[in-house]
């Protein structure tokens, strides 16, 4: 027998002992200046937010199995797991890539994207790192595809006229803040009083588990959650913290808007960067339109399955997609 486990959080051995806290330190701090896993925190703690009166909002016309459309963009890389995602729930996915070599390519696939979500329920925006987050600035290709004329009309179609869903998770939350989407509904061109994602406080990417919690059930989206639930959810990306003027994020706050907050492992918001690995402002981790139909979050909810992460505790299947498509039944 070389040793045996005990409920205390040390090591001990004849005539000494260390705490595994003290050894995490060390080993940890080796790089800790190359590679930082520290940085400055906003200050106080965040509210816990609540909204709990649910939308009841539903479509003019049934769909047993919608239509998801889920473009493809330079740099993107959650495509397949958002089809699976979208499948086990229900959908008929469908992935479009845009093709954007010469001019006259990325006219035809922007035709193409406008006449598939002409025909589809749902606009999914994948995550990934579209064209290299360049230039300054994740999200910016995709933001212009949506603003080109035939991809806008095409998309405040199918929300305003055929009460359809967007959804966009990473890079895809990143193209709708930038669009106006989130928080606004619409496309439209933002100010500077407009909510953004800024880079991590840690000043580079990071890829983890974090533990989300459900702060409203406003959104079509949230219909299969309760709010104070927790899911752990995995996170990966550089430009991730939420950001916007106090009056704004009270009035998202006050409207619902606010889906998901970064909190422990017992549900409370946190500014701490273990639980709050980007930094962001009252902990938001993703938001809605004003009237839920649309969604934007970090968290890659599609990234689950019975074997993945098993060595990580906590509820890892968020029925985000399930909502969606339960919105058309």
């Amino acid at each position: 027998v070389l040793g045996q486990t005990n409920a205390e959080a040390k090591i001990a051995w004849p005539g000494a002992s260390v705490a595994v806290a003290e050894l995490l330190a060390a080993h940890e701090g080796v790089l800790e200046s190359v590679f930082p896993t520290k940085a400055g925190e906003p200050q106080g703690t965040p509210a816990p937010i609540s909204f709990t009166v649910r939308s009841g909002l539903k479509p003019k016309a049934r769909v047993a199995k919608p239509r998801v459309i889920i473009p493809v963009f330079p740099g993107s890389n959650c495509e397949y797991d958002t089809a699976r995602a979208f499948r086990l729930a229900g959908a008929e996915p469908e992935i479009l890539v845009l093709r954007n070599l010469d001019a006259a390519g990325l006219g035809e696939s922007l035709k193409a994207l406008a006449d598939a979500i002409s025909r589809s329920q749902i606009l999914m925006i994948p995550g990934g790192f579209s064209a290299g987050d360049e230039p300054d600035g994740s999200g910016k290709f995709i933001a212009a595809v949506i603003k080109a004329p035939i991809v806008r009309d095409a998309v405040m179609e199918l929300l305003k006229s055929r009460d359809g869903l967007a959804l966009g998770i990473c890079n895809g939350f990143q193209a709708l803040i930038k669009t106006g989407l989130v928080p606004y509904g619409e496309i439209r061109d933002v100010d500077a009083s407009a909510p953004t994602l800024f880079h991590n406080r840690i000043a580079r990417h990071i890829s983890r588990y974090a533990h989300t919690r459900v702060a409203s059930v406003k959104s079509p989206w949230l219909a299969r959650m309760e709010v104070g639930q927790v899911h752990t959810i995995p996170l990966s990306h550089g430009e991730g913290r939420f950001t916007a003027p106090a009056s704004v994020i009270a009035d998202l706050v006050k409207n619902g808007q606010v889906a998901f907050q970064y909190c422990d492992a017992a549900g409370a918001p946190s500014n701490r960067i273990e639980f709050n690995p980007n930094g962001s402002l009252e902990a938001v981790e993703g938001i809605t339109s004003p009237c839920g139909r649309v969604l934007g979050k970090m968290g890659h909810s599609e990234r689950t399955g019975a074997h993945v992460a098993k060595n990580i505790p906590g509820d890892k299947h968020q029925p985000l997609f399930q909502g969606g498509v339960d919105y058309f039944a």
